[in-house]
C-alpha cells in the first residue's frame, strides 16, 4: 500500500509567465464527483472545461457546454483540446441506460486518441482474495446491475486500450464529507471501506497532474 499527502505544489506545466498550460474536459462535471473534482482542479489551477447534458454551469469550471461522450464528434474535439479527458459518469442504478452507457464509453476511448483519458470506475469489479467483490456473499443486490457494468467497462478499457487511460474507482463507500487531502491507494484491491467525495476529487487531481497509474486501475480510501 502507497500512501499520499495532498501537498499545493503538485507539478502543473506552465509557462515562463505563470500561465496554466493543463487544460481537461470532464463530461459528468455537475454531478457529486464531478462537481468536486472541478473544484479541486480549478483551486490548483487547471483549466476545466465542463461537460453535462444539460449545460449547467458548474462552479470553478472554465466554461461550461452542453455535451455526452457518445458524441464522437465532441469528444474528438475536447481530446484535440485538452490534455486530459475525464469521465465521472456511471450507469444508472435504477435505469436501463446500461448499454448506452457502455456504448458511450467506447466512443470516448475512441475519439480520445493519444489524450489521456481518465474514468471513475465501479468498486465492484475489485478483488477480495480471488473474487470480485461484486460476487461475494453480501454484496448488496441494488448495486450488482452497476457492478456488472463497472467491471465491462473495465473489460472495455482493457480490450481497446485507448492508451493512455487510468481508471480509478472509489472505495466501496463514497459520499460527501471532510476534505482531509490524505488517502491511501492500491491496485486491484480495495484500498478502505471509505472516501469522502473531496478526497476521491483530491486524489482524482493528484494523478491527473502528476500521472502514476498509466494504462492501469487503481483505487483510494481515506486512512
Amino acid at each position: 500500500m502507497s500512501d499520499y499527502d495532498f501537498h499545493r505544489a503538485s507539478p502543473l506545466r506552465r509557462t515562463k509567465n505563470g500561465e496554466t498550460l493543463m487544460k481537461i474536459a470532464l463530461f459528468g462535471a455537475s454531478g457529486m464527483i464531478g462537481s468536486r473534482v472541478v473544484a479541486e482542479a480549478a483551486d490548483r489551477g487547471i483549466e476545466v472545461t465542463a461537460l453535462t447534458r444539460s449545460g449547467t454551469e458548474v462552479a470553478g469550471a472554465s466554461r461550461s457546454l452542453t455535451g455526452d461522450m457518445a458524441d464522437a464528434d465532441l469528444a474528438a474535439r475536447m481530446a484535440a483540446e485538452h490534455d486530459v479527458i475525464v469521465s465521472t459518469t456511471g450507469p444508472s442504478r435504477t435505469g436501463g441506460d446500461h448499454h448506452e452507457w457502455l456504448d458511450a464509453l467506447a466512443t470516448l476511448a475512441e475519439a480520445s486518441g493519444d489524450t489521456r483519458l481518465f474514468i471513475v470506475g465501479g468498486a465492484g469489479s475489485l478483488f477480495a482474495g480471488d473474487t470480485m467483490l461484486k460476487d461475494t456473499e453480501g454484496f448488496p443486490d441494488a448495486y450488482k446491475a452497476e457492478a456488472e457494468t463497472g467491471t465491462k467497462a473495465l473489460e472495455l478499457l482493457r480490450a481497446k486500450n485507448p492508451s493512455p487511460w487510468t481508471l480509478i474507482p472509489p472505495a466501496p463507500e463514497i459520499g460527501p464529507g471532510e476534505r482531509t487531502g490524505k488517502y491511501s491507494s492500491e491496485l486491484e484491491v480495495p484500498a478502505g471501506d471509505f472516501i469522502s467525495a473531496e478526497d476521491f476529487a483530491v486524489a482524482m487531481v493528484d494523478e491527473i497532474a502528476d500521472p502514476k497509474h498509466i494504462d492501469a486501475r487503481f483505487t483510494v480510501a481515506n486512512r
